[in-house]
């Protein structure tokens, strides 16, 4: 079995956070608020959903963050009501 020369050794990862904008309604948030108060959580004073992604990269260069930034811009948020934070890891052993 002969090794795949394109195979990276390591990689990198970004993480984006997702979540809605200050002042947009979570209905599910406020759902989950509401259960975890009936289930008597009652130190919980609000709850904001969102999304989170791992997004396993082949390398981390300047080229790479730039179309993580326009994936995040242009698939995976709506801009219009949420708001995105990017987490960039390095060095993370490829999976094989």
């Amino acid at each position: 079995m002969t090794a795949n020369p394109t195979k990276a050794l390591s990689t990198s990862v970004a993480i984006v956070r997702i979540r809605l904008k200050d002042g947009v309604l979570d209905p599910q948030g406020v759902t989950i608020h509401k259960a975890l108060r009936t289930l008597g959580f009652d130190k919980a004073l609000g709850v904001r959903s969102g999304k989170y992604y791992e997004i396993e990269l082949a390398e981390d260069s300047p080229e790479t963050r730039d179309q993580v930034r326009k994936m995040c811009e242009n698939a995976l948020v709506n801009q219009v009501i949420e708001n995105y934070t990017i987490e960039w890891l390095g060095g993370v052993p490829a999976k094989t």
